[in-house]
């Protein structure tokens, strides 16, 4: 397929992958390379210890997904030929092609992304750990990438919790459809902050000593070890939608508040 860089206004640079008939394209934001602090400092509200010692991080330049996979890709690419197991069409909770597909295993997103690749002869995969937190802090260092407090006008989290000096709002207690709201990062992403949880390749480490510095997802040899989940959900408060805030799960969980975003490392353009 051919691959086409588009320029949007503000300088951001993406390109479209489409996935399927009647299907809204895989919008791919590129991430430009760069460094970064990974983490937060003891001194931002509600941190914890396993979001340190902060560390810089180099990242070569990559894609990102512009918003969670929705449904309606869901089931596009579930209805590919099968890697290594089976995908359900529609197992999200909150049936609704626009919305964020969730009720996802780590294993179910791994799929999808070896389908993916299969299809478009692109390698897609999960994030690291460390593109998460580059890509949503998009050169930001404030616990959201909005600034130092979060607003349900700009997220979909349980708006009525305060974080800081902000304002109580709605909680909704669903997810929302993707890319409704306004509050676009640096980067042209969005969703970052609440609706769904988003898988991430890494493990779950206790904190970051020794942690990679290149931007490289962390494993273990652990069969059993539990994976990164990043962003908060539509259920969670606001302290858990903080760009550095570090949850897992078991690589077979299901829950109507986890669902993932694709990364795709740089393509070459002619």
């Amino acid at each position: 397929m051919p691959f086409i860089l588009t320029r949007r206004q503000v300088e951001n640079l993406y390109y479209d992958e489409p996935i399927g008939k009647d299907v809204g394209p895989l919008r791919m934001m590129q991430i430009p390379a760069g460094s970064f602090t990974m983490g937060s400092p003891k001194e931002e509200l509600d941190s914890e210890d396993n979001e340190r010692p902060q560390h810089e991080v180099t990242l070569g330049r990559f894609f990102m997904a512009k918003y969670p996979v929705t449904q309606a890709q869901w089931r596009a690419v579930a209805a590919m030929n099968r890697v290594r197991r089976e995908l359900q069409s529609d197992p999200s909770r909150f049936k609704d092609g626009r919305h964020p597909i969730e009720q996802v295993s780590w294993y179910d997103a791994i799929e999808f992304c070896d389908r993916l690749t299969i299809h478009t002869n692109r390698q897609y995969r999960l994030p690291t750990e460390a593109e998460w937190e580059y890509a949503c802090r998009a050169g930001t260092t404030t616990p959201f990438h909005f600034g130092e407090t979060i607003d349900a006008k700009l997220a979909n989290y349980r708006g009525d919790d305060i974080y800081g000096e902000g304002a109580k709002g709605e909680y909704r207690k669903k997810t929302t459809p993707v890319n409704q709201f306004e509050g676009t990062n640096t980067f042209g992403l969005v969703d970052m902050h609440g609706n769904v949880w988003e898988w991430c390749q890494d493990h779950w480490h206790e904190n970051y000593k020794d942690a990679p510095t290149n931007g490289s997802a962390w494993l273990t040899k652990y069969a059993k070890a539990k994976h990164i989940r990043r962003g908060g959900s539509w259920f969670d408060p606001p302290r858990y939608c903080r760009s550095a805030y570090r949850a897992s799960s078991n690589r077979n969980a299901r829950n109507n508040g986890i669902g993932f975003r694709v990364v795709c490392s740089a393509p070459k353009v002619s």
